[in-house]
């Protein structure tokens, strides 16, 4: 199959994340932090080190700030639920995926927070800052930002948000769910307080892993249990990150984010970048010849755009297309992609569109194959 859907989930698993999720069946098969013997001990040294090296490779501050969950969707609810907002304010931009719309939503449905979505303008960064500052109120009290769009690849300047949140005292937070592990993401340098990952994309490690980095404390929990800490108080440790991490936590999906955080490590996060980025260019450039295909993006610019490309065949529906490339075993994704809000933006929410998210182990000859496939629809 040619696997062109890796802004849902990294197609191809490299060798050490399948390894590694083994020798965690094999070996660290102990709940860490529950016990003194001697596997449950080596677990919890794995765990940690694991942490360690997620906390080095995003530039945080301590392993302490390094809470694994089940999903990029759920480190979002924990920061826009648990953070300190009273009835505040919170700012987002309007190309936001549903994990970050739906909680938000939610609370404004409770009567719990109000927010405004900040105009996003594709490769202009100045635009898009000015654009936030303008949607600052007295009493925001969070920022959420995509940092890459699902739908269209447009990055967002996370660092200059993140300077200017830091100047106004605003806590902000950043959905990595499509870039961590393909654009370099420093939480110090970038003023980011909370980053939410989905390790299984760009990290290429299992489905059903998630990490959330709090470099400051969350005022409240949205789940509450047994941490192996402090178990004769019924209140929930304060600690982190044995505040956010109740039950036990997914070993076999843990080793396999540390195994894939090496991996990327050793190809280099830019060279993962521009491999993926020269496919998205020959796609684009090659799908602009093709009469019968609608683009809705300028050309993806290096480090303004994500490897996505969003497309519609003339007069298809954008399932339909989908589905027949399908049948040439080429995996796309038509349809919203769970982000109304950008397609509302793009013009596309009674359509959809035909999504090519570009991974790792792509290749040209994927990219040809999709573009001679799509001559003949």
């Amino acid at each position: 199959m040619i696997y062109l859907d890796n802004a849902a989930t990294s197609g191809i698993k490299p060798p050490a994340v399948i390894s590694a999720v083994g020798t965690a069946l094999r070996k660290y098969n102990a709940n860490p932090g529950r016990s003194g013997y001697k596997t449950a001990m080596d677990t919890a040294y794995k765990i940690y080190d694991i942490r360690t090296k997620i906390k080095d490779f995003f530039g945080a501050d301590t392993e302490e700030n390094v809470v694994f969950t089940p999903s990029c969707t759920y480190a979002l609810n924990c920061v826009i639920k648990g953070a300190n907002i009273g009835y505040g304010h919170i700012v987002v931009s309007d190309i936001e995926h549903n994990a970050v719309m739906r909680p938000v939503w939610k609370l404004t449905e409770e009567g719990k927070a109000y927010f405004t979505a900040a105009k996003t303008y594709p490769a202009e960064p100045e635009k898009t800052v000015q654009s936030f500052k303008n949607a600052i109120k007295n009493d925001t009290k969070l920022v959420v930002c995509t940092h890459a769009s699902n739908v269209t690849g447009e990055i967002n300047p996370i660092e200059k948000i993140g300077e200017f949140c830091y100047e106004k005292g605003i806590a902000f937070a950043v959905d990595a769910a499509q870039s961590a592990g393909v654009i370099k993401i420093d939480m110090k340098k970038m003023h980011i307080d909370y980053l939410c990952i989905a390790a299984h994309k760009g990290l290429c490690a299992p489905m059903g892993t998630g990490i959330l980095i709090a470099r400051k404390p969350l005022a409240d929990t949205i789940i509450e249990g047994g941490t192996g800490t402090s178990s004769l108080d019924f209140t929930q440790p304060q600690d982190m990150p044995e505040r956010m991490e109740s039950g036990t936590v997914n070993v076999p999906g843990i080793l396999g984010v540390g195994a894939g955080v090496e991996y990327i490590k050793q190809r280099g996060i830019d060279n993962v970048y521009n491999h993926e980025m020269r496919l998205a260019k020959y796609l684009y450039k090659n799908l602009t010849e093709n009469k019968k295909i609608v683009l809705y993006t300028p050309f993806p610019e290096e480090y303004k755009f994500a490897p996505v490309i969003p497309f519609n065949v003339l007069g298809v529906p954008s399932e339909k297309t989908a589905q027949y490339l399908a049948d040439k075993n080429i995996a796309v994704r038509g349809g919203l992609h769970c982000a109304p809000a950008a397609h509302k933006k793009l013009g596309t929410q009674n359509t959809g569109a035909v999504r090519v998210s570009i991974g790792s182990f792509n290749t040209k000859n994927d990219i040809d194959y999709l573009l001679n496939m799509l001559k003949f629809i």
